[in-house]
């Protein structure tokens, strides 16, 4: 597969070990890939609620409201 501004580097027996990206061209690709990776070494961190997040965000509102 050939993509402009993407290339593999092989090593001697042909496997594809690492990937250069031109960010000029691909940087949308780049912050998917980065966020993807951020995610994955997050997986095993303890996880808040959609409702928990609302409430600690708006009890932040509430103390930045009154001084």
């Amino acid at each position: 597969m050939n993509v402009p501004g993407i290339e593999f580097l092989i090593d001697r027996n042909g496997r594809k070990k690492a990937v250069l990206i031109n960010l000029k061209k691909h940087k949308g690709l780049w912050e998917d890939l980065f966020d993807a990776y951020v995610a994955h070494q997050r997986r095993n961190e303890p996880r808040e609620s959609l409702a928990q997040v609302k409430r600690m965000v708006e009890a932040k509102a509430k103390r930045k409201a009154r001084g």
